[in-house]
């Protein structure tokens, strides 16, 4: 086991169903019938590589169609829990995208009972949940449900995003939709910065005032928002091996994580989709080691800020610092 995977960890940027195991996937698509053109465990993989983030999102739709019974979601819910309690994953801020699935006759608030039913039968791991609503859908038929996520808070829906084509469908719309969700108590954030460029988080941060940026990768063509986003501590979800993989940048060594970190800005490192990706949070954070030169001191940092960046309590915010810092693997 490295050291990467050894070091006690939090991730707010990842996608439940973009963490699915490859068997476990290759299983969902035999039970609804198979297709043709991922005949084996090798072309999975294959199918799983894109040259864009259009690429990336139609391999996105594609797998989506193998999800269909509320028992699908606590398979997976359950699978991907276990995954990151292997990766010594603390805690979690994950999202799920509940009104995705309404085609197949499934209801919102059902699929959250499921996929909390599965993430409770891991222990050694605590996951909070991210409603990731369709910016596709527009905002009428998203205000609804957020409206149906409300009555189910209880299960641990501690927030809300906007994810889907970013590039297509701003963030300007959705400005009544996240007055109402904090109104009922919800965090914030927004894919902001992926598939579009700095002024999409700029909107993010004017339109929808929120609490945080997923993704924030084009921030670094505006040096005044690298600036506005150290000085205001507004948090940035990044996720460098999914910014490669869908060719939001070239390498490892062009993302800003290193420019941001150096600036003072409050960063998390997160995989995003990992699964559809080929990554691991201890395999990022190696990465930026062997790539960007980080020091073991400085992930330690990055850890930290992760922390920082959760939505949970100050006192537990406190606790979970405390703990990693009592890790034999924190000391080396």
């Amino acid at each position: 086991m490295t050291w990467y995977k050894q070091l006690p960890k939090v991730e707010l940027h990842v996608h439940l169903e973009g963490a699915i195991p490859h068997d476990a996937m290759f299983d969902l698509i035999q039970k609804y019938g198979g297709d043709p053109s991922v005949p084996d465990m090798p072309a999975l993989t294959e199918r799983f590589r894109y040259k864009s983030f259009s690429q990336f999102i139609e391999a996105w739709s594609w797998k989506n169609q193998f999800l269909r019974e509320y028992e699908d979601f606590s398979h997976i819910a359950e699978l991907t829990a276990r995954d990151m309690a292997n990766q010594n994953i603390r805690y979690a801020e994950m999202f799920f995208s509940p009104s995705l699935f309404v085609r197949y006759g499934l209801d919102v608030q059902h699929i959250t009972h499921a996929v909390r039913t599965g993430l409770s039968r891991v222990s050694g791991i605590k996951i909070a949940l991210i409603a990731d609503l369709i910016r596709d859908y527009g905002p009428e038929k998203e205000l609804a449900t957020l409206k149906e996520l409300n009555d189910v808070k209880g299960q641990g829906v501690i927030g809300i995003g906007i994810g889907g084509s970013e590039h297509e469908f701003p963030p300007q719309p959705f400005h009544s939709l996240y007055e109402e969700a904090r109104q009922m108590g919800f965090r914030t954030t927004a894919h902001a910065g992926e598939a579009a460029g700095a002024e999409s988080i700029w909107d993010a941060i004017n339109y929808l005032q929120v609490e945080r940026i997923g993704h924030g990768t084009r921030a670094q063509d505006d040096p005044k928002l690298v600036d506005y986003l150290a000085e205001r501590e507004i948090p940035v979800e990044l996720c460098p091996m999914s910014n490669i993989r869908t060719g939001v940048v070239d390498s490892i060594s062009k993302h800003p994580v290193r420019e941001y970190f150096e600036r003072g800005l409050i960063v998390s490192v997160n995989t995003d989709d990992p699964k559809m990706f080929g990554t691991a949070l201890d395999e990022e954070y190696a990465s930026l080691e062997r790539e960007c030169g980080f020091t073991k001191e400085e992930i330690r940092k990055l850890i930290l800020l992760s922390v920082q960046s959760s939505w949970l309590p100050v006192d537990d915010k406190e606790s979970l610092v405390e703990s990693f810092k009592a890790e034999p693997s924190w000391k080396e």
